[in-house]
């Protein structure tokens, strides 16, 4: 890894995606004759800005050894722990043996690999002049809240409502203070910005693709070979 970087990229990846019903860690299907891994490490990678990818994988994983040779010292392997927040905590403090506190991470969901270099970009112009951002998607559906019994108690007002997408993009001190903070006061931790919020931070919406979709049931694998394809396509244009 280069010592010398303003953005950097983690992607915690030491879950086992039990949704998905399957043998392997969903980080570890095949996708177009590559992992889901590999594919959300690349889009990471090939970005101009990203110089370097923190990947946090499970204690007793080895099956990111037969992918590591693939991107010659551009990728660091960390073990994760107990909670996604744990893990996003070991690859920032392992980061900093190469970065200040004042450059910018990534934070990447594994099971994401349709990211666009185009939400990156706008994701680095909307959120580095401030204390940070996240990409995220419009709620355009029609919100139920209901019981526990599935009955509608109430239909919610959507506007101002976003669903929160990965990247999301802080400077690594701020983030590492977040995520002690936070669990520190027992505050949840449901993804990187609310750690930053529990600072008593506003970090910025930015509005992202919709193929940039998390793959969490078998049906989303099928979407995303479809959603890779049609990218592919539209480079070969």
């Amino acid at each position: 890894m280069s010592d010398k970087a303003d953005y950097w990229g983690v992607i915690p990846a030491s879950g086992v995606g039990k949704r998905m019903g399957s043998e392997l860690p969903k980080q570890y299907l095949s996708l177009h004759n590559r992992t889901l891994l590999q594919h959300t490490i690349e889009r990471l990678l090939s970005h101009p800005k990203i110089s370097g990818v923190v990947v946090a994988v499970a204690a007793h994983d080895d099956r990111w050894r037969a992918i590591e040779k693939d991107y010659d010292g551009q990728v660091m392997w960390v073990t994760g722990g107990a909670e996604r927040y744990h893990s996003v905590l070991n690859a920032l403090q392992a980061l900093t043996a190469f970065a200040s506190s004042e450059e910018w991470v990534l934070v990447h969901d594994a099971a994401r690999p349709c990211l666009r270099a185009d939400d990156i970009d706008r994701l680095i112009e909307e959120a580095s002049g401030g204390v940070g951002g996240i990409l995220a998607a419009p709620v355009s559906d029609t919100v139920k809240r209901a019981d526990k019994n599935g009955a509608i108690i109430d239909t919610v007002n959507r506007e101002g409502l976003w669903r929160a997408l990965t990247p999301q993009m802080f400077r690594i001190g701020l983030l590492i203070d977040a995520i002690n903070h936070a669990i520190s006061k027992g505050v949840p931790i449901t993804d990187e910005a609310s750690a930053v919020e529990s600072l008593g931070h506003a970090p910025k919406v930015v509005a992202g693709h919709p193929d940039n979709i998390k793959v969490t049931i078998p049906q989303d694998l099928e979407l995303a070979q479809l959603y890779l394809q049609q990218q592919l396509s539209a480079k070969m244009k």
